[in-house]
């Protein structure tokens, strides 16, 4: 009921503020099999010039690349309040030993990454092995220390009692993120998950006084698609979540579809 009453108030959030807003939570997001150092290097130098091309919003919030490529956005970001996120744990199955994941994790934040994304160890979660699943949460979050820790929960996998139980489970194991996919699968993000996460969030906050933030990923592409997620984190989290420490985007193709809406003619910046 609450996302259908969020989704009939839409136009509430529909405007400028909040898609020039929406600019500023994103993760540029570069996650392919051909990405290249060269192509990297090409993404990060238009983020570097994107001040000097469009000076009147906000530069995205995070670059977020494989854990290789972490020193080559290291040496070329500009712009230093952009954060260098990577994906870890052996992204996207989270298949694999233990000690690889935290070894990749601590690798990549030895090479630059600010902020790490890693799964949610399915093969645990989905077998009942809760506290396993929480051990290598807990053990990466260790390895790379004040680091931000992003859990992806692979909510296309997982029902909506499962999502709530792995929300609570991520941020209990020390998560400081909670993200809804890692856009390898179908469905990726939806907003019934976000608003299960989004729930599960604030009351983890009122047991706790922790804050966790909140990430939707995969699939976001349009305005209307970010404005939607925006208004669930808005209504249910409130107001001292909509900025960049405690919301982000993630997206690859969202940022043009943003400038084009925003300056009224078609842009292809990034």
């Amino acid at each position: 009921m609450e996302l259908k009453a969020i989704k009939a108030s839409i136009d509430k959030w529909n405007n400028r503020e909040v898609l020039t807003s929406c600019l500023g939570i994103i993760d540029l997001t570069s996650l392919n099999s051909t990405d290249t150092a060269s192509k990297i290097e090409l993404m990060i130098d238009k983020v570097n010039n994107f001040t000097s091309n469009f000076e009147e919003y906000p530069s995205v919030a995070a670059i977020c690349v494989y854990p290789n490529f972490a020193s080559t956005v290291k040496k070329r970001l500009l712009n230093k309040s952009i954060q260098i996120a990577v994906v870890g744990g052996v992204f996207p199955s989270s298949q694999s030993f233990l000690s690889v994941k935290v070894d990749e994790c601590k690798i990549a934040v030895a090479q630059g990454a600010d902020e790490v994304d890693i799964v949610l160890p399915l093969s645990h979660f989905l077998a009942g092995e809760f506290e396993e699943a929480s051990n290598e949460i807990r053990e990466i979050k260790k390895a790379i220390g004040e680091v931000h820790l992003k859990v992806i929960l692979e909510t296309g996998a997982l029902s909506p009692e499962e999502i709530e139980k792995a929300s609570m489970l991520a941020m209990e194991a020390g998560a400081d993120f909670i993200k809804t996919s890692t856009g390898k699968m179908e469905p990726a993000a939806t907003p019934e998950a976000a608003l299960i996460m989004c729930k599960a969030i604030k009351e983890y906050h009122s047991k706790t006084g922790r804050k966790v933030g909140f990430k939707p990923a995969g699939g976001i592409v349009t305005p209307e698609d970010a404005i939607l997620y925006y208004a669930i984190v808005d209504t249910i989290l409130g107001k001292e979540w909509l900025n960049p420490k405690y919301f982000r985007l993630g997206a690859s193709r969202l940022a043009n579809n943003l400038l084009t809406n925003l300056e009224n003619k078609t842009v292809n910046y990034f």
